[in-house]
């Protein structure tokens, strides 16, 4: 695969000297699917705008399919669809119109047949001839989806595509997205929602404070970052750790679980031993049991690293 999308060295300041943007530097490949995460203010919003020619650049460059977006700005938009956290519709326009307007609004031909297999895939073919204000918040996105589609696009922003929305519609949408993917179109959503990311997603990048703080492949990231929990069910309560036990840095969960954290790629997880002095410590086992870390606890991690060694 080669790369769709490039961006390199992305700075974006306003005045006052508030830097949105800090040297971003990014490569996504055709096909992939990349979830951005970050908390409000990290930036992701800024970034899609700044690639999507709503907002100008301070410095750096960003390339779509080989276009530069500042000097060959309409090849370049003509590449991406937006999907906007905000919904903005026209409240008594039908659903059709709007999708066939917004095809138009990228010099394409009218094509009917592209529209109605749009609408169709969304689940929207029996909403066509609907005022837009007939239609559920849930409906009304995958309007704004059609929307971003109507013009065929290679790339498709989805800026916070869920919130919002209730969980049986949110995995309605991961399946959209999924098809997507499958007829071609690469796909950049950032999202708040973890499982999001973990559901859909081939990558994930971490942001904040306009820095991206690494790049990675899901299940890699998973693997390299994630550790496992290992909770050690006692039968008597405790108040506090035996210091018996101190060089384990356990934590206690509640009066009758302790938990240890351990690195499953570790030659020894040092599990054994801690059993063992467990049972030395004087108290009794009742149950163990093991959890991954979630890439909730990793962005968590990486972020509270990033702001103590700022500190």
């Amino acid at each position: 695969m080669s790369a769709i999308l490039q961006i390199k060295d992305l700075r974006k300041s306003y005045a006052g000297g508030f830097e949105a943007l800090k040297g971003v530097t990014l490569d996504i490949e055709e096909g992939e699917i990349i979830a951005l995460l970050g908390p409000n203010g990290a930036g992701k919003t800024t970034l899609i705008s700044t690639v999507c020619g709503i907002t100008t650049p301070t410095s750096g460059s960003v390339t779509v399919g080989g276009y530069d977006i500042i000097d060959d700005f309409r090849d370049a938009r003509s590449l991406i669809g937006l999907v906007p956290q905000e919904i903005a519709l026209e409240p008594f326009e039908r659903v059709i119109n709007t999708v066939r307007f917004s095809r138009g609004l990228f010099g394409k031909s009218r094509k009917d047949d592209v529209v109605e297999g749009i609408l169709k895939k969304l689940s929207l073919w029996d909403k066509k001839d609907n005022q837009l204000k007939e239609l559920s918040g849930g409906m009304k996105r995958r309007v704004l989806i059609a929307k971003a589609l109507a013009h065929e696009p290679r790339v498709l922003f989805l800026d916070e595509p869920t919130a919002g929305v209730d969980v049986e519609l949110r995995k309605d949408m991961w399946d959209i997205v999924a098809d997507m993917k499958r007829d071609g179109v690469t796909i950049i959503l950032t999202t708040h929602y973890i499982e999001e990311a973990e559901a859909i997603a081939d990558r994930v990048g971490v942001i904040n404070n306009g820095e991206l703080l690494l790049v990675e492949d899901k299940a890699r990231l998973m693997q390299q970052l994630g550790k496992k929990q290992l909770d050690v069910q006692i039968s008597t309560p405790i108040d506090a750790v035996p210091d018996s036990l101190a060089g384990y840095a356990l934590d206690l969960r509640d009066p009758t679980t302790l938990t240890y954290s351990y690195d499953v790629r570790a030659e020894r997880t040092g599990i054994t031993q801690l059993l063992g002095d467990i049972a030395e410590a004087g108290l009794q086992l009742k149950d163990v049991v093991t959890r991954q870390s979630s890439l909730e606890d990793i962005f968590v991690g990486l972020v509270q690293e990033e702001e103590e060694a700022k500190a």
